[in-house]
């Protein structure tokens, strides 16, 4: 069983930033794999098959910074949480240090500033999950809340659209084939892939 997360703040008025990205990702596994959500108090989750693998698609709705929660409480109700996540979390988020376009996968880490993967290490208590980073670069002289909280450029979402499209390829490599795999694929180089 994999859990897959998007991360990003509910409602319409967020739906297109770039810190929602992680959702958008999810939402393209859904798509493509035929997976509808449902509503569960703290988060929308689907339940499916990636790849042939039993799958979970879940987006928290307790904004970014209080993602921990939502992942928490579903780590426990699929009996994950009492073994450590390790690869069976997978985490799709913004990254502020990559280039729009570019996506970076890792098994685990710190959080690298994002609040949302601080709040998931806070509640689960380990660092031990793999990220699926999606970059949306940064603006110099733009206060970054502001930034991330807007919409892309009319330059970026051609970048945007085909970086959704590659992190939910990655993320059914991860789950078929391992995470192994998917770095050496996608983290070959600086090219958006």
């Amino acid at each position: 069983m994999r859990i897959i997360v998007g991360l990003g703040n509910p409602g319409n008025k967020y739906a297109r930033t770039r810190h929602n990205v992680g959702f958008m990702v999810v939402d393209q596994l859904a798509e493509e794999y035929r997976i509808p959500f449902v509503e569960e108090g703290l988060y929308l989750i689907g339940k499916g098959g990636i790849g042939g693998q039993e799958s979970v698609l879940l987006k928290p709705l307790t904004y970014m910074n209080r993602s921990g929660t939502a992942v928490k409480r579903v780590l426990r109700k699929m009996n994950i949480f009492s073994d450590g996540p390790g690869d069976s979390l997978i985490v799709i988020h913004d990254d502020l240090d990559l280039v729009p376009g570019i996506i970076r996968l890792r098994r685990n880490g710190s959080s690298g500033g994002h609040r949302g993967i601080e709040s998931i290490i806070q509640e689960t208590g380990t660092r031990d999950f793999v990220r699926v980073k999606v970059g949306i670069g940064r603006e110099e002289g733009r206060p970054v809340e502001e930034y991330v909280l807007g919409t892309f450029s009319p330059s970026e979402k051609k970048l945007i659209k085909d970086a959704i499209i590659n992190a939910a390829e990655a993320v059914c490599i991860i789950v078929t084939e391992g995470i192994e795999k998917a770095m050496n694929r996608f983290n070959r180089s600086t090219a958006r892939i």
